[in-house]
């Protein structure tokens, strides 16, 4: 696939947008920022290193950054569009793969899985929080899946357009995988690796991120009825 796209939605991620972005760029990705009302310099410093900017002047969550960096790298003709963290928890390696598995063309969404691959850093608490979350997403949504809030998915071109995504905030991860399932595309997962850091566990991989996945759930199945 020549035009690949990674969209990546940023709030005040300035203390390592930067070096995310370079990286990417230099794996001769395009890139595309959502700087999602940031306060600091977050789409100033994702310029600099070589992305796209869009620029929310308020916070409206990462659902609505996401359908935002969707919609700007489909209207440069993307053939595929990577969903991909600002706080460098996320492989470059994982995405170059999951791009390579969608161009076999047998499918039309790859999804992370950090269960059939690797997590680093991961609070037991935490990792029991997403099995349960998986089980609960799988019978809500049809996927057999087996990770469930990864936020590294590569689309195709055909996927990018039918996945509109509703829910601004938190349910905007359930919801994906609703529309996946209620739209009848052909998904694959693949092992990936997820890196907590101090960084990103500072940011929202405490408790309150568990919280979050609650939450998430709850709103994912207001959005089904």
């Amino acid at each position: 696939m020549k035009n690949v796209w990674i969209v990546i939605p940023a709030f005040n991620e300035g203390e390592v947008l930067g070096d995310v972005v370079r990286s990417a760029v230099a794996r001769g990705f395009s890139v595309v920022v959502v700087d999602d009302g940031s306060k600091d310099l977050s789409g100033e410093i994702a310029y600099r290193a070589g992305a796209h900017v869009c620029r929310h002047p308020i916070n409206l969550g990462q659902g609505a950054a996401l359908q935002t960096g969707i919609d700007f790298a489909l209207g440069h003709d993307a053939d595929a569009v990577v969903t991909f963290d600002a706080d460098g928890q996320h492989s470059l390696d994982d995405a170059s793969a999951m791009v390579s598995r969608l161009a076999r063309g047998d499918v039309d969404v790859v999804l992370g899985s950090r269960f059939r691959g690797e997590v680093v850093g991961m609070a037991s608490s935490r990792r029991w929080l997403l099995r349960a979350a998986t089980i609960y997403t799988r019978m809500t949504s049809g996927l057999r899946v087996t990770d469930t809030h990864n936020g590294l998915r590569c689309l195709s071109q055909r996927a990018a357009l039918q996945i509109r995504i509703r829910q601004n905030r938190m349910a905007h991860a359930s919801e994906i995988l609703n529309k996946i399932g209620s739209l009848g595309l052909r998904y694959v997962e693949v092992p990936c690796t997820i890196a907590y850091t101090d960084y990103s566990r500072a940011k929202g991989q405490r408790m309150s991120g568990a919280l979050t996945i609650l939450v998430d759930l709850a709103m994912g199945r207001l959005y089904r009825s």
